[in-house]
């Protein structure tokens, strides 16, 4: 009987295991996703991954000083490449990108 509990101990500590590593694997798969401009979600709000790029016509209020990483929805540091943001789930917007949802970081 202690064969069968030892067994079972070493079954589970590999199912631990494989679910603690499948979770490190899949964060780190979409820390690594970038949003695309041609994204149909990305092409809703305007995005772009470079703020110069921003259609002054369309978004009158856009300046080039307005950029995702000093916008009040960027997950990241301001000093940050990419980063994430809650309007794009598991995908990074450009630090220099910019979208019509863009508020002022306070």
């Amino acid at each position: 009987m202690s064969s069968n509990k030892s067994s079972r101990r070493v079954f589970l500590l590999g199912v631990a295991a494989t679910g603690a590593t499948l979770a490190t694997l899949s964060s780190a798969a979409r820390a690594q996703a970038k949003l695309d401009d041609k994204d149909p979600q990305a092409q809703a709000l305007g995005y772009v991954s470079d703020t110069a790029k921003a259609d002054g016509k369309k978004y009158p209020k856009h300046a080039n000083t307005q950029t995702c990483n000093n916008c009040a929805l960027f997950q990241g540091k301001a000093t940050d490449a990419a980063g994430g943001c809650p309007l794009f789930a598991g995908k990074q917007v450009a630090g220099k990108g910019w979208c019509s949802a863009w508020a002022k970081k306070a």
